[in-house]
């Protein structure tokens, strides 16, 4: 079966119309025909190899929004029907036997769990994944918005329930962008005290409209020492290197400094900073199926939907400069037109 799609034939290239035959559907497997497809830094930074592991051609999107059009024969008991509304995120499979998969935290598989990417994503009319992480959306969601849910709501959900927030607790978001954004959106559902820290003047009323309590300018120093002592969890988003320190101060006894951004240089770090007011800093990569299951009905019940804006998915490589160039309205969603 020919599978068409958009690839990156080599790096920093336009992605280019490609045809691969899928093969056999695999016995735990489902297909899904793609109707919407999220497009995350993540996808640029593979496509663009800047993690160094990249294999061509490549066919990113992780953010699917679809239909089930096939069911592998071990799939076919597991409560998903064909021309149900599904969703995969970064992850296509996971071993299933290790502590991890046992435990349900298949995301950290001790085997590796497989990036949907690496599988051949969703930059395509189809693709395929585990059963177990082709996630059934809730009736009410609103599908044209939810695949930013898929990757960018579920790695800073995560965090919120790794440390137990709730509407008693104090959070700090670092960088008001595609996962900044729902974080804010998710934590006004869950009735947390909401900071947001942007480097942005002109997002600062769209920011308060989402559902901050305050937005603080991240570039000013004095504001930030202000708030030394304060929150109980301090979710940075962000993926270039800042003075971390502040922040660090701003955390409340037992607090935690999370980052869910990718930084490629070491967090500067006193050992006091942590041991005063028994601190820590946590990091976290995305969800497991469970929790990916948890914050869809979440966001179908506190109508939590990702701000977007669309491409057609034939201008796939417009809607990648677009995000490129720092300009997507906080998310971009590809609408499949094969």
């Amino acid at each position: 079966m020919k599978i068409k799609s958009y690839a990156a034939m080599k790096p920093g290239q336009a992605l280019e119309p490609y045809e691969y035959d899928a093969g056999a559907l695999d016995h735990e497997d489902v297909e899904v025909e793609v109707d919407y497809c999220g497009i995350c830094h993540s996808d640029l930074s593979m496509i663009d190899n800047e993690w160094g592991v990249s294999r061509y051609p490549l066919i990113a999107g992780h953010e699917v929004i679809g239909r089930v059009s096939a069911l592998g024969d071990a799939a076919k008991n597991k409560g998903l029907r064909l021309g149900q509304r599904v969703g995969i995120g970064w992850t296509a499979k996971s071993c299933q036997h290790c502590d991890a998969c046992i435990n349900g935290d298949q995301i950290n598989c001790r085997q590796g769990a497989t990036p949907t990417i690496v599988n051949h994503g969703g930059f395509a009319n189809k693709l395929r994944a585990n059963w177990q992480w082709v996630i059934p959306l809730p009736e009410s969601l609103d599908i044209a918005s939810a695949g930013p849910l898929l990757c960018g709501g579920i790695t800073v959900f995560k965090p919120l329930l790794m440390h137990h927030i709730s509407a008693a607790s104090r959070v700090g978001v670092i960088g008001i962008g595609g996962l900044g954004h729902i974080a804010i959106k998710i934590l006004r559902a869950i009735g947390a005290e909401v900071t947001a820290f942007s480097s942005s003047a002109a997002k600062k009323q769209s920011i308060l409209d989402m559902g901050a309590d305050r937005v603080v300018n991240s570039r000013d120093p004095e504001a930030l020492k202000e708030l030394a002592g304060q929150f109980d969890l301090v979710l940075s988003t962000v993926a270039v290197d800042l003075d971390w320190q502040p922040w660090f101060e701003a955390l409340a006894p037992g607090g935690k400094f999370h980052t869910v951004g990718v930084v490629m240089k070491p967090f500067p770090v006193n050992s006091s900073t942590l041991i005063k007011g028994d601190r820590a800093i946590t990091g976290s990569a995305t969800g497991s199926p469970g929790q990916m299951r948890s914050l869809l009905k979440l966001a179908s019940r506190a109508d939590i939907a990702p701000t977007v804006e669309f491409f057609p998915m034939s201008n796939i490589n417009e809607a990648l400069d677009h995000v490129r160039a720092g300009k997507a309205n906080y998310r971009v969603v590809l609408k499949a037109d094969f």
